[in-house]
């Protein structure tokens, strides 16, 4: 299997419009998007330029997925990871994830961390991420707007490039509150 990383260029948006709009993205904010939606974000800047830049993935010579990179000026960028339908639970997310990471910390610096944020039901891209050295960092709960009309828990992961560097993790020091005790899950609501 041979998998390559492809940047986007302005002169494929059409090609990008046919992409975004002819599957669909279960574990995002919209899971079927619309050509004019796609095209608006294409035209915002949100796929290349300073900020961003795309990469197709490319599977044996055909395009299965595309990475998103995000706020590149800043020293904690993220990133939007799709994996076409017919590609996905193949290794293909792993992959991806291990390129962009050394993609970005090669490229960028002045980069500090990597975020990724996920639903907390899309366990293929936790697995993704745990396997390519991120950390979970954050659990939001109520905080992820689904296709259905309800909410799902959102959770956040981040790789630090010292981590990266010497293939370590650090884990967040979960028990920090000061002088608070543990609150039961039965204590009811308060006044």
């Amino acid at each position: 299997m041979e998998i390559t990383f492809d940047r986007y260029e302005p002169a494929q948006a059409e090609q990008l419009v046919e992409f975004l709009s002819g599957d669909t993205w279960p574990f995002h904010g919209a899971a079927v998007v619309e050509p004019a939606q796609a095209r608006q974000w294409i035209e915002e800047g949100g796929y290349d330029g300073e900020d961003h830049r795309a990469f197709w993935i490319t599977r044996d010579g055909e395009r299965a997925g595309l990475i998103r990179l995000m706020d590149l000026r800043d020293p904690t960028p993220l990133f939007d990871l799709r994996i076409r339908a017919g590609h996905r639970g193949r290794g293909l997310g792993t992959a991806a994830v291990a390129w962009l990471t050394a993609y970005v910390f090669d490229e960028f610096p002045d980069v500090r961390r990597i975020e990724a944020n996920t639903r907390q039901d899309n366990a293929a891209m936790r697995r993704v991420l745990l396997r390519n050295g991120y950390v979970k960092e954050a659990h939001h709960r109520d905080a992820w707007p689904a296709p259905d009309g309800g909410v799902r828990d959102a959770v956040g992961y981040a790789i630090l490039r010292r981590d990266w560097l010497s293939g370590t993790t650090t884990v967040p020091d979960w028990d920090d509150e000061p002088g608070a005790a543990p609150v039961a899950a039965d204590d009811g609501p308060r006044a």
